[in-house]
């Protein structure tokens, strides 16, 4: 039997769609400060395996040279990204939402199991819950990339003014190092979000634009079968593996 279950709050879904454009305009500004002093490469001494990005990339998607404009677009994305930011964790804290997403002893091992069943190497069932451990994990790391993104933002902005910060983070190259690092995993990040939504369907799309899901529920004892639960910690699907 269908029924319709409740999976994300009105305000977690308005974060999120907040979010995705921001964090997106925010990385394609930041193309166009980097390709003022474009350095970073993959490789050792003169032998060059990738560079972070060649001029075809400029050229392929008409990446327009503007350095101060990029500056601009940047800073202001940077606040209404932040103030998503801060205002989506103090949602978590206060409403319980935390409970779904913070990883807990067993999430890692969980994590484990969905990389193999989406791998299609194993043919386990994965837990029926809101958010599986690799999802803990993975938007819990997101928020703390967040984190050093602003920070390492800050230092590389300000390098006087937050002395004290740019040390903090080695100085102010390998600061935006990092900032340049938690962007490419922001890009594999989006990567990998997308093919899983892709990879999960409608239904789970749905969700994040209207909050709710249609799962399937037992007639019998009403207990859901597939689809979010109210559970909200690893814990209880692991029980039944041991």
């Amino acid at each position: 039997m269908k029924q319709l279950v409740e999976k994300h709050p009105l305000a977690i879904r308005w974060f999120h769609w907040v979010n995705f454009p921001v964090l997106s305009l925010m990385i394609w500004s930041g193309l166009w400060i980097y390709w003022a002093n474009d350095v970073y490469r993959l490789g050792w001494g003169n032998t060059t395996l990738l560079k972070f990005f060649p001029q075809s990339f400029y050229e392929a998607f008409n990446i327009p040279f503007q350095l101060a404009k990029g500056m601009s677009w940047h800073f202001v994305l940077m606040w209404v990204f932040f103030l998503n930011g801060l205002l989506y964790v103090f949602y978590t804290i206060f409403s319980g939402e935390w409970r779904y997403l913070l990883p807990t002893r067993h999430s890692f091992k969980e994590a484990v199991q969905v990389v193999l069943h989406d791998l299609g190497l194993s043919k386990k069932p994965l837990p029926v819950r809101k958010f599986n451990g690799a999802q803990q994990i993975a938007y819990t790391s997101v928020i703390l990339m967040g984190v050093g993104s602003v920070l390492s933002g800050l230092a590389i902005y300000k390098p006087v003014q937050f002395a004290w910060l740019t040390q903090l983070l080695g100085g102010y190259e390998y600061a935006r190092i990092i900032h340049f690092a938690l962007t490419i995993g922001y890009v594999l990040f989006f990567i990998v979000h997308i093919a899983q939504v892709v990879r999960a369907g409608w239904n789970n799309f749905r969700a994040m634009v209207a909050g709710f899901e249609v799962v399937e529920v037992n007639p019998a004892t009403h207990d859901v079968t597939a689809g979010p639960t109210a559970l909200p910690a690893a814990d209880a699907s692991l029980s039944t593996n041991h």
